[in-house]
């Protein structure tokens, strides 16, 4: 039987994350996967640049979600770029609709070893305040995860 960790799609997902981590980590912008947000929603990439902006990536590899994904609007409030990161097969055709915002919403095409932003993400500024509480909450479950992944009887704390 197949584990969740060796489905296709997992896998997939886990190498356009790292393509793009690679492409950030390159200009100094600095991510963390899975990342919970105020609204009850978990962006797939969060993270913050060399000048504070928040950056959210949202990852799709298989054109079902990508369509099907009728709540990713809901990331827009919680960061200062947003960014589709599609995987490298996928059709991006649709990425030019209105559907899919295209004067919003920045495009990163990515596989498991690099990422190219096809479109840039315009800079929507966060009000300050709103800033302030994404990026140290941020900062917190980075600190967290970096904690117990060194101390693993820790993580029962601060839940």
């Amino acid at each position: 039987m197949e584990s969740p960790e060796s489905s296709p799609l997992l896998l997939n997902a886990a190498s356009t994350a790292r393509g793009i981590c690679r492409l950030f980590a390159r200009n100094d912008i600095w991510c963390l996967p899975e990342m919970p947000l105020r609204n009850g929603r978990r962006a797939d990439l969060m993270g913050v640049d060399a000048k504070g902006h928040v950056i959210i990536v949202e990852i799709k590899v298989a054109r079902a979600d990508l369509l099907g994904d009728a709540k990713w609007t809901e990331y827009l409030d919680h960061c200062d770029r947003f960014y589709w990161g599609l995987a490298s097969h996928l059709d991006r055709s649709c990425m030019d609709t209105e559907a899919f915002l295209p004067d919003r919403c920045g495009l990163i095409v990515a596989d498991g070893y690099d990422a190219e932003v096809l479109r840039p993400a315009p800079l929507h500024p966060l009000p300050a305040a709103r800033r302030k509480v994404e990026v140290e909450r941020l900062a917190r479950a980075a600190l967290r995860r970096q904690t117990v992944a060194a101390d693993p009887q820790i993580g029962i704390w601060g839940e």
